[in-house]
């Protein structure tokens, strides 16, 4: 039984925003709304059964018999507002659920996160459009409040993070928020402790690899949908655990290695004062908003 489950190539499918329009520096975490209907195509005529987050979580706690057949879960991370005006609708056509990540601070404003990228001024969901697609089956997952790299933060400011987004997700959702994702992948033990602490059930990296019954819930692997990924290219992910989408046992191994590296350097990075100072600042000042 044991070895049948450590079979199960399980695919968390991870999207940002659906979208023909985009800075250089941001075209990645875009896939057109015309090339995204091709994938959910491809999963509707292959009989692919969508899961949310949570519902792959209860399947790994309870094993093999609750996991549907043919299981894909759909993830976005961000909360952009083409969520409910493009993807929304195109998985509703389609029959399918997903799991959508929300950075809480910028709900109803902008992307002003991704100044770097020159995307500041991307919509965002409203909180009303967030109450809509709650009711519609889609799971609304935290991302954080300001969408920080948690693992070059102080703890505190970290477990602020993490806990003021699933509040204020709870209070203004009306439910329970049991999914995390880790904002651009990076987390350290300590920030996986912190997020199960605070009453979350799993949260999403991404790995680019597929996921087991028997993975760690917190530490979820995920493929990075891009502008190119064309039927094919996820065909061969969902199909046989390799291709472009995923990453080699040479890759993984070295993106272990920079993980780590990251590890110490953020532990250096958060115990200066004058970090923690300013981070926390920022955070204090973004919930008085």
């Amino acid at each position: 039984m044991i070895k049948h489950m450590e079979k199960q190539n399980i695919p968390i499918l991870m999207y940002h925003s659906i979208s023909s329009h985009a800075s250089p520096k941001f075209r990645s975490c875009t896939v057109s709304p015309e090339v995204f209907e091709k994938h959910l195509s491809y999963l509707d005529r292959h009989h692919y059964t969508s899961m949310t987050v949570t519902q792959f979580v209860r399947a790994m706690v309870q094993g093999q018999a609750k996991l549907p057949p043919r299981s894909v879960i759909l993830t976005f991370d961000d909360g952009y507002e083409d969520f409910y005006t493009r993807a929304l609708p195109a998985l509703q056509r389609h029959g399918l659920v997903a799991t959508l990540y929300v950075a809480t601070m910028f709900i109803g404003g902008t992307s002003r996160w991704l100044q770097r990228e020159g995307e500041s001024m991307r919509p965002m969901l409203t909180w009303d459009q967030l109450a809509k697609i709650s009711t519609s089956g889609i799971e609304c997952g935290a991302h954080s409040h300001t969408h920080p790299p948690l693992d070059m933060l102080a703890p505190s400011v970290a477990r602020s993070e993490i806990v003021h987004s699933k509040e204020l997700l709870e209070e203004r959702l009306s439910q329970h928020v049991l999914s995390f994702a880790y904002p651009f992948g990076y987390y350290t033990p300590r920030v996986r402790q912190i997020v199960q602490e605070s009453g979350y059930t799993s949260a999403c990296a991404i790995k680019l690899t597929t996921n087991s019954l028997l993975d760690d819930p917190y530490a979820l692997a995920r493929l990075a949908i891009k502008p190119d990924t064309d039927v094919h290219d996820l065909a061969t992910a969902l199909s046989t655990d390799c291709g472009p989408l995923v990453a080699s046992p040479v890759k993984r191994t070295r993106a272990h290695v920079r993980q780590c590296i990251r590890n110490v350097y953020g532990k250096l990075w958060g115990n200066r004062s004058t970090i923690n100072k300013k981070a926390s600042k920022e955070v204090r000042s973004s919930y008085a908003n």
